[in-house]
């Protein structure tokens, strides 16, 4: 040890991993089972015997050294009996890359907001998944946040409020999913790191999009991850001290599950979301597939208690301590117990992707013959409830998973040719607007909104042609998400909380929805759905008020494709005659496949 080096003038900095300060560096490792731990790297000509730890209490080591600044590379060299280890720091902030070592962070990292940005209510969020690495690559080489920057003005005129981005946090290689996270705390390399994340979520907020990241904590790795066996120490060759050691260790990603019921691991777990939440002010987290964490195996029965406890840990101090931002569960088990307050048994997520409708509202879209589409699953998709709040869940036909491992997009379901036909384009337009129009919060996935084909692949990225070609189709998004937030002041019930799906006609395939907050002119909206070939005239369907009824979208017109039927429909007038549980009703007139959006003029 450098007797010189180590600042023993000081008292002990908090945090964990390497911690910037005035005089120099502090550094802190848990590692219960090392012998010695000692702090290498640019500062030291990476020489163990130079910068020795002290032992703290409970297996934690520090060290505070005056010559190591922020720039330079690290790593902890721990000596466990005959073992010597070189890992990188749990926390590091900054990689050079998965397989590399840490960076010292600069004093700065964490800075306040460029700008006052307010996180959109959750009942008036449009989501947009985004994939980093395939939004916007340019020259051959992955997309980054810079790229991603250039796309922006494209995702606020079509109406977007919110991107949840696919996981950033360091992985093995340059391509991926993210769902391989190496280094928890580090941001991909290949993406820009921590600085240029910073300015993509600067730039989303100058936009007034929010940012919800997507963090993975039921497995980590599997591959280039310096937590397995940490310090040295593991049972029956599992992972060590970051893990579980028994059968807990099983997931579909290898025997990388944390260990749920250990201290320091619940910290480590911990302390991650609250960086992306209070440290670079990021809006939400989606958490990937939570059903891994409360249990062994997809059955959920071999239940894992505090995986569930530390979900409902997290999640109410995100409550306390982010009021306002937003958690979303990957679950997809239909478990109203997910998105139950804390104080009732619940993990206390605000949100969860609903399996309840995005796998029945695809089989219906997908299906080749009308007669074997289900008016009654369709309206059991839309009433779909987690603890009588219609926000609970996040709505959507395409997701990451969705439109990979063996399904696609949606129009090359239905139809795979590069340029989808009229079958394709009309019903992937009716999903759209049942995503739009639906209780819940509606997501799109990159690049839906202009008929993006095939497959999801890491090393696929968007063609922005294709942007170009059917840029009427993107109209047609942006003109539902308009009417979703409301932004005429006549559609106000798109982001109420109250549904009937009134009208269900299995013969003829055709469904009535009435959308409401406080009811009356200007906050009722009817949805009229028709899943099949044919044109339907002077259909008669029951209303909730009497007066006219302005047709605000018809998704059957060329205004948004050639191979649309220009279906002439229009504005209605209700009579007094009785139909469908409601005291009005009126003729209209909807194409095949086509959705049909009615709202009345407020009262001023």
């Amino acid at each position: 040890m450098s007797s010189a080096s180590l600042q023993t003038n000081f008292e002990p900095i908090p945090g964990m991993g390497a911690i910037p300060h005035a005089h120099g560096v502090a550094f802190r490792v848990w590692a219960p089972h090392a012998d010695q731990v000692s702090v290498i790297g640019s500062f030291n000509d990476w020489q163990a015997a130079a910068d020795a730890c002290v032992h703290e209490e409970n297996g934690y080591w520090y060290a505070d050294l005056s010559h190591a600044k922020p720039g330079d590379e690290y790593k902890f060299h721990i000596i466990n009996g005959e073992q010597q280890l070189q890992r990188i720091d749990p926390y590091a902030k900054i990689v050079t890359n998965s397989v590399g070592s840490g960076v010292i962070p600069p004093l700065d990292l964490f800075e306040p907001p460029h700008s006052q940005f307010e996180m959109p209510a959750w009942n008036e969020l449009v989501i947009y998944e985004m994939h980093i690495g395939t939004f916007h690559a340019k020259d051959g080489q992955v997309g980054n946040f810079d790229t991603a920057i250039e796309r922006l003005p494209h995702l606020k005129s079509l109406g977007i409020n919110a991107i949840e981005i696919m996981p950033i946090a360091e992985f093995a290689g340059d391509y991926s999913w993210g769902y391989n996270p190496a280094h928890p705390y580090a941001i991909e390399s290949a993406y820009g790191g921590a600085e240029g994340f910073k300015r993509f979520l600067a730039a989303a907020h100058e936009a007034g999009i929010a940012i919800i990241v997507d963090v993975v904590y039921n497995h980590f790795g599997p591959s280039d991850i310096s937590l397995w066996q940490f310090d040295g120490w593991s049972e029956d060759n599992k992972g060590g001290i970051y893990f579980y050691n028994d059968w807990r260790s099983t997931t579909p990603w290898g025997d990388t599950r944390p260990d749920y019921g250990r201290g320091e691991v619940r910290q480590y777990i911990f302390d991650n979301a609250m960086m992306w939440l209070g440290d670079y002010h990021a809006d939400g987290l989606r958490y990937d597939m939570t059903l891994y964490i409360r249990s062994v195996e997809a059955d959920a029965q071999d239940l894992i208690a505090e995986g569930f406890s530390l979900l409902q840990w997290i999640n109410h101090e995100v409550q306390i301590r982010h009021p306002g931002k937003i958690t979303i569960a990957e679950d997809l088990q239909n478990s109203p117990e997910l998105t139950q307050a804390k104080e009732h048994g619940g993990a206390n997520f605000s949100s969860q992707w609903d399996a309840g409708f995005v796998h029945p509202i695809r089989q219906v879209l997908i299906e080749p013959d009308d007669a074997n589409r289900s008016m009654a699953s369709v309206r059991d998709a839309l009433l779909n409830l987690y603890n009588q709040d219609a926000f609970q869940r996040v709505v959507y036909t395409e997701s990451h998973d969705e439109v990979a491992n063996g399904k696609q997009r949606l129009v090359s379901e239905i139809d795979p040719s590069e340029h989808p036909n009229r079958y394709a384009i009309k019903r992937s337009s009716l999903g759209a607007a049942l995503v739009l129009t639906a209780p819940g919060i509606p997501m799109l996935f990159q690049g839906q909104e202009f008929l993006r084909d095939q497959w999801f692949r890491d090393d696929r990225p968007i063609d922005w042609q294709r942007a170009e070609e059917y840029a009427d189709i993107t109209g047609m998004y942006r003109d539902l998400i308009n009417l979703r937030l409301n932004r005429a002041g006549h559609s106000a019930g798109l982001s109420g909380q109250h549904t009937a799906v009134y009208h269900v006609n299995d013969n003829d395939k055709l469904i009535a929805m009435h959308r409401w907050k406080e009811g009356g002119a200007g906050d009722d909206v009817v949805v009229v759905f028709n899943f099949a070939e044919g044109r339907k005239e002077n259909y008669v369907i029951g209303l909730p008020q009497g007066g006219e009824w302005k047709l605000r979208f018809n998704s059957d017109t060329t205004l948004y494709n050639e191979e649309m039927d220009e279906t002439l429909s229009g504005d209605i007038s209700a009579n007094e005659q009785a139909l469908d549980g409601y005291g009005f009703s009126a003729p209209l007139t909807i194409g095949a496949y086509a959705c049909l959006i009615y709202t009345q003029e407020k009262h001023i």
